[in-house]
């Protein structure tokens, strides 16, 4: 890692500008809970490393038409801890709350989750199943994608060179809506799934289920969307 650069700037241009103008690898520093430990392994040797926390967009959680904007920075004790997200979102927060230990938490991000892309993450099909839309900047400006088209295999994203998520949209949930994740592991001991699970359903006054979204983690290179599973729900 001879030669590396670190730094951390405090606009989203700036960030945008440092990362497309690398010459060699660049990462992004959000929580760093993966990138730390791809370093001290010698998994990775970028030239570059963006801090992104002195960003205020994305270090705030923001209400936002009827839903919620994350920024990309929010840890998972700070998302644990917001009133009213975590009662609108208690299954997203319990995914996000499996990650690591008190201590990890304390980093830990939702956008690093998605964008460590590894197919056994916890937060990814709660998200995927709660509509989630990622805001991404990059040399070309803004986009808004579906969460679910950001990892695309094993530590693989669809994040071209320069751009970065800034934060993560929440939609207003749907009167009679309810969401939760579940996650089988091998023992105790292991902390990785083998399979997670994300499942948001919406009732009409009847008690019929009228929109369904089942979404698995751990089993495939990506998230499988299970479109059969929702139409049968």
């Amino acid at each position: 890692m001879e030669g590396m650069r670190f730094e951390a700037p405090d606009s989203v241009d700036a960030a945008v500008a440092l990362l497309a103008a690398a010459t060699g690898e660049a990462r992004v520093l959000a929580g760093g809970t993966d990138l730390l430990v791809q370093l001290r392994a010698n998994m990775i040797e970028p030239e570059l490393i963006v801090d992104i926390k002195r960003i205020a967009e994305t270090r705030a959680i923001i209400e936002e038409d009827g839903g919620y904007r994350v920024g990309a920075a929010v840890p998972g004790a700070e998302l644990k801890e917001h009133p009213s997200f975590s009662k609108t979102w208690p299954g997203v927060v319990y995914a996000v709350d499996l990650i690591g230990s008190t201590q990890i938490q304390g980093r830990c991000t939702m956008a690093g989750n998605l964008c460590n892309a590894s197919p056994a993450g916890d937060s990814v099909p709660a998200m995927v199943a709660a509509g989630v839309i990622a805001r991404i900047a990059g040399p070309n400006g803004t986009r808004d994608v579906p969460a679910e088209e950001v990892p695309m295999g094993p530590g693989k994203t669809s994040l071209a060179k320069g751009e970065f998520i800034v934060s993560l949209f929440f939609p207003k949930k749907a009167a009679n809506t309810g969401e939760a994740y579940l996650r089988f592991i091998p023992r105790t001991e292991m902390d990785i799934a083998v399979v997670g699970s994300g499942v948001c359903l919406t009732l009409d006054d009847s008690g019929t289920c009228t929109a369904a979204r089942v979404i698995l983690g751990a089993v495939g290179p990506r998230i499988i969307n299970c479109t059969a599973a929702s139409d049968a729900l």
